[in-house]
């Protein structure tokens, strides 16, 4: 019988008596947390996405960054959410990165999710209010010129060859009420924008530059277009931003209904008020007329007992 236990013992911890137990997979752990926010991740995206495909979509891109596999899992699980919120896919197409970067202050690699170039043109449309919107780099020796003011004006004719080192870069939207709206940032804006970035020195500011600089100049010309407040509010608060979270979109419209409904029961319980009645003409008290002075409050009592004083 102990021969036995030796040999079933050996089978199961490799002669040692014990068994050893697998390290997890980090891509799979994260997809069973990714699989578990289904749900979550459901009620978050819009109608033209599901919850299955940026799934998929969200594990390819991990997978092929395996720096992410190392970042802090809330973070990069925050990130996935905020690519939900907003209805934007990460990976290769350039709607949304998911940027590891290394954070002195937590002393740990988190996840910075960040908006790509196509992913704002998405964002913009969806208002239905633009008609187009594109954004272009200016090289050294191409012709462009621009005008701001009452007659604002852009040309913008580039050269097919040698055309230099990109110095600028512009964005133009046409409205559908035949409005339009025209911006363009300097190489010196880019790079001051760049700076204020968590990854600028790694992500798609290190190996797509231009298309974070078409990205950055249509974000700046974002507050200018008609798009919904909510579009607004969701794109300043996730883009290049980092969350150690997962909450749903606009807890505070919730607020706010519930609030309205108590207000209104309570006002079906109070008793009506009776409206004040203004007070009749006789009820009215007169203003006190002004004092008199001696010599005329005499005259009023020597006429009054002067029987024959003529009226």
């Amino acid at each position: 019988m102990s021969d036995l236990k030796d040999k079933l013992n050996k089978g199961k911890g490799g002669g040692t008596g014990t068994a050893v137990a697998k390290s997890p997979d980090p891509a799979q752990t994260i997809a069973g947390y990714i699989k578990k926010m289904g749900p979550e991740i459901q009620r978050a995206l819009p109608k033209h996405l599901s919850a299955d495909r940026l799934a998929r979509v969200a594990l390819t891109s991990i997978r092929t960054n395996p720096q992410l596999l190392n970042c802090n899992i809330q973070s990069l699980l925050a990130a996935v959410m905020q690519c939900a919120q907003l209805g934007l896919e990460p990976g290769i197409l350039g709607h949304a990165y998911l940027v590891p970067f290394w954070d002195n202050k937590a002393n740990t690699r988190n996840v910075q999710f960040i908006i790509g170039y196509r992913g704002m043109i998405d964002l913009a449309r969806r208002s239905g209010n633009i008609q187009s919107i594109a954004a272009h780099t200016v090289y050294a020796h191409d012709e462009f010129q621009f005008e701001y003011g009452l007659n604002e004006n852009l040309v913008h004719k580039p050269v097919l060859e040698d055309r230099g080192e990109p110095y600028c870069w512009y964005a133009v939207a046409r409205f559908k009420d035949g409005g339009h709206q025209i911006l363009v940032l300097s190489q010196e804006d880019i790079e001051k924008i760049r700076e204020r970035s968590k990854a600028k020195d790694s992500g798609p500011w290190k190996t797509d530059y231009e298309e974070m600089a078409k990205k950055t100049v249509i974000r700046a010309m974002f507050k200018y277009l008609p798009v919904s407040i909510e579009v607004m509010k969701d794109m300043e608060a996730a883009d290049e931003g980092v969350r150690h979270e997962i909450k749903p979109r606009e807890e505070d419209y919730i607020d706010v209904e519930v609030e309205y409904v108590e207000q209104k029961a309570e006002a079906q319980a109070a008793p009506a008020e009776e409206p004040e009645v203004a007070p009749k003409q006789s009820e009215q008290k007169e203003e006190p007329k002004p004092a008199k002075n001696k010599q005329a409050q005499q005259q009023d009592i020597t006429d009054d007992d002067n029987p024959f004083a003529q009226d």
